[in-house]
């Protein structure tokens, strides 16, 4: 009897998945744009100075990290007269960070 283990080929729809996690992973991996996804899952929608206040960060630094996200196609953003609002457009990156917060990893 052969005792060779037979290994799983990953398919390319798994492959493009995990892509997909890794990319959104990638743009979200600095803690103020964690912390933007969390308020934007709180609520819906909010402007750079509601972000910059709950965050007690500065306009200049947290509107870079807005731009970048919305560049990569993580956040929304609309304008309402004087004030643009931001909004969570790729809604699997609360559930990829959801899962990792309830991962039992010895954090």
């Amino acid at each position: 009897m052969s005792t060779e283990k037979k290994i799983e080929v990953i398919d390319e729809e798994l492959v493009e998945k995990l892509e997909r996690i890794a990319y959104i992973l990638k743009t979200v991996a600095h803690p103020i744009r964690l912390g933007i996804v969390h308020l934007l899952e709180i609520h819906p929608k909010l402007s750079v100075s509601e972000i910059c206040e709950s965050l007690d960060t500065e306009q200049s630094l947290t509107s870079h990290h807005l731009q970048n996200m919305k560049l990569k196609g993580i956040l929304s953003v609309k304008r309402e007269g004087r004030h643009m609002f931001y909004s969570l457009k790729e809604k699997d990156v609360s559930l990829i960070i959801e899962c990792l917060e309830n991962c039992q990893c010895n954090m």
